[in-house]
């Protein structure tokens, strides 16, 4: 069982483009998709597609049409009720792959859903195989927030970290199962040039990247998977540093990729594979999301891991 927390969970608005964003300018767009999301939502939508079990535990008005929408994809779901509805995040997508997006900041938890949804993640994570605790912390939770629940459960169940800013740097202070961050959350962690890890590892040279993540997961004693975009993707632990390439693909939206990168390493976890599977299940899931529309979750026949070239580095 793979269950994931989205403690601030979103409607996806993906507006397609025919051609480029002019700002101050009148657009048509030529496709208009929305769908259930949030990290952890989007995480538990590739488990569910790959045909593990999973939940998705999250915070929602009981009368939320966003609950519904959740149904009707058939994702198994448990919600903790709040006073307000959950926030419309909005991404427009230009014709080149270029993303855009505009986040609301969320519905506030009050002490006691807070209190609530602590309880629901605590009995989860008894029975779980893994828990994800995925995306931005609405208002009213603290940013140690992620933190302090790692090290309440770590030692009941295996943790996976994908978040950013004040929650990222509190977890990077706490022992963890997995941190997944891109180049640019490495980067607020341990220091360094985003860009330029980008850049070189997409040239075939990760090794600035692959120094950074070996320092985090040094730090932290837990293992590091590290999204690089269309470079591919690293995986640090405590057995070494492993770089994969991503095959090549026509990108519709990047949104959701990163969620979908983590799902593969789960889902490949769950099926006992080895350090190299477990990345290459990673980049062919990552790069199948970011060739579809929104944050559609990629379904197996779309996985391409022969294209993924995966490398251990000295």
């Amino acid at each position: 069982m793979i269950a994931t927390v989205t403690a601030n969970p979103s409607t996806d608005r993906t507006i397609e483009l025919p051609g480029t964003l002019d700002r101050g300018a009148v657009h048509r767009a030529s496709r208009v998709v929305d769908q259930p999301g949030g990290k952890g939502v989007n995480v538990a939508r590739v488990v569910h597609a790959a045909g593990e079990q999973t939940v998705a535990l999250l915070p929602a008005r009981r009368d939320d049409p966003f609950l519904e929408t959740l149904h009707a994809v058939a994702l198994p779901n448990q919600a903790v009720s709040v006073d307000d509805l959950v926030r419309t995040n909005i991404t427009i997508t230009e014709a080149d792959g270029t993303t855009t997006k505009i986040n609301e900041s969320g519905a506030a938890l009050n002490e006691a859903a807070a209190a609530q949804l602590r309880s629901l993640i605590v009995a989860r994570a008894e029975t779980a195989d893994w828990l994800a605790l995925c995306g931005s912390l609405p208002p009213g939770l603290p940013d140690d927030w992620y933190a302090d629940l790692v090290r309440e459960l770590g030692g009941r169940c295996r943790i996976a970290v994908d978040t950013s800013g004040a929650p990222l740097l509190a977890v990077a202070q706490t022992p963890a199962a997995l941190l997944k961050p891109n180049a640019h959350e490495l980067a607020e962690i341990v220091g360094g040039d985003a860009d330029a890890m980008e850049s070189a590892a997409a040239a075939g040279d990760p090794g600035a990247t692959a120094a950074a993540a070996r320092t985090l997961a040094t730090e932290t004693g837990g293992s590091v998977l590290t999204t690089l975009g269309g470079a591919g993707a690293l995986l640090t632990t405590a057995d070494g540093t492993w770089f994969a390439t991503a095959p090549a693909v026509t990108v519709r939206s990047t949104v959701g990729a990163g969620d979908s990168s983590l799902a593969g390493y789960l889902i490949a976890h769950v099926r006992n594979a080895s350090a190299e599977s477990l990345l290459r299940s990673a980049v062919a899931h990552g790069s199948a999301a970011a060739s579809l529309p929104g944050t559609t979750p990629p379904t197996p026949d779309l996985l391409d891991e022969a294209g993924v070239t995966v490398t251990r580095i000295s």
